[in-house]
C-alpha cells in the first residue's frame, strides 16, 4: 500500500514539475504562435483573391493569357513548398541581388503557392457550372463579364467551400516549413526548447496548439458550408 501511495506522490510531483516547465515555455511558444498566425492570415488574405484571376486566365480563349497562367499553376503545384522557400530565400538573391528577410520570403512564397492551389480549385468550380446558364444569360442580353461575376462566380463559391476549407487547414500545418529559413514560428521555437532542455514537452504543447487551431478552423468551415447550403436550399 505504501508503494502505491509513493507511486502516486511521484506521479503528482512529476506532473507538477511538467506544468511548471510548461508555464515557463508558454511565453516563447506564444511568440512563435503569433508569427505562425501572421503567416497564415497574410497568406490567406492575399492568396484567396489572387487565385481567381489565374483561374480565369487558365480558361481564357487567348493563348497569350492561358499558357502563362497554366504554367504558373503547374509550376507551383508541381514542386515542393519547401523547395520553393529555398529558391526564394537562397537562390533568388544570388540571381537578382534582392535579399528578403525570412518572414517576407515565407509570406511571398506561401501566397504564390496557395494562389496556384486556389486557382485550380476555382477553375474546377467554374467548370462545374452547367453550360446552359451561360446560354440563358446570353439570351437575356448579359455580357460575358456580367454573366461571370453575377451568376457563375457566386455559384462557384458555394461549390468550392469544402476544398478551400481543406487547403486552409493544410496551410496551418504548412507554416511549420518556414522554420527551414530561420523564421521563428511555433515549431522553430519548440525545437529550440527541445534541443536546449532535452525534453519533448515543447513539441507536445506545439502539437496541442496545432490541434486547437485545426479544430477551430474545422468548426468555422462546417458553419460556413451549412450556412451556404441553407441559403442554396432556400
Amino acid at each position: 500500500m505504501e508503494q502505491v501511495y509513493q507511486f502516486f506522490i511521484n506521479l503528482f510531483n512529476a506532473l507538477a514539475a511538467e506544468l511548471q516547465y510548461a508555464k515557463v515555455l508558454m511565453p516563447s511558444l506564444m511568440q512563435g504562435l503569433i508569427v505562425t498566425l501572421k503567416i497564415f492570415i497574410l497568406t490567406l488574405v492575399m492568396s484567396l483573391p489572387l487565385g481567381l484571376p489565374f483561374a480565369l486566365g487558365s480558361n481564357s480563349r487567348r493563348v497569350i493569357i492561358r499558357i502563362p497562367c497554366r504554367v504558373y499553376i503547374w509550376l507551383f503545384r508541381g514542386t515542393p513548398l519547401m523547395l520553393q522557400l529555398f529558391f526564394f530565400y537562397f537562390f533568388l538573391p544570388i540571381v537578382t541581388g534582392i535579399k528578403l528577410d525570412g518572414f517576407t520570403t515565407a509570406v511571398f512564397t506561401f501566397v504564390l503557392n496557395y494562389a496556384a492551389y486556389f486557382a485550380e480549385i476555382y477553375r474546377g468550380g467554374i467548370e462545374s457550372i452547367d453550360r446552359g446558364q451561360y446560354e440563358a444569360a446570353q439570351s437575356l442580353g448579359l455580357s460575358r463579364t456580367q454573366t461571370l461575376f453575377g451568376i457563375i462566380i457566386p455559384q462557384m463559391i458555394k461549390r468550392v467551400l469544402p476544398p478551400i476549407s481543406n487547403e486552409t487547414i493544410t496551410l496551418v500545418k504548412d507554416t511549420a516549413l518556414v522554420s527551414v529559413i530561420a523564421v521563428g514560428e511555433l515549431i522553430r521555437v519548440a525545437r529550440g526548447a527541445v534541443n536546449r532542455d532535452v525534453k519533448v514537452t515543447a513539441f507536445v504543447i506545439a502539437a496541442i496548439i496545432y490541434l486547437i487551431l485545426t479544430f477551430v478552423l474545422t468548426l468555422l468551415s462546417n458553419h460556413l458550408e451549412k450556412r451556404f447550403s441553407r441559403h442554396e436550399a432556400q
